[in-house]
């Protein structure tokens, strides 16, 4: 029997721009949606200006749930549209 541990995917992008990278960063955490963690900010400076930018990714990372079958084919073809598999445990 294996266990798998599924969560939702989602992906979100938003972009900021602020005067330093403490204000883009509080911007970012400001517009997190619930259940999302961001990934990647990249920061690049705004040319003539002093500013800089950045786009945040965030990623689904809440509402894991376990899934069960007997072998690896069958566990696989249980994941839901819109889900992926984390992990696989034997038990």
């Amino acid at each position: 029997m294996l266990v798998g541990m599924i969560r939702p995917r989602g992906v979100q992008t938003v972009e900021v721009t602020g005067p330093s990278l403490e204000d883009v960063q509080s911007q970012l955490e400001a517009l997190r949606p619930d259940g999302f963690e961001l990934v990647n900010s990249p920061a690049e400076m705004i040319k003539g200006a002093a500013l800089i930018k950045t786009t945040g990714t965030f990623e689904r990372r809440d509402d894991v749930t376990e899934i069960e079958a007997d072998d690896m084919a069958a566990l696989e073809a249980k994941v839901p549209d819109g889900w992926q598999l984390l992990s696989v445990r034997s038990v």
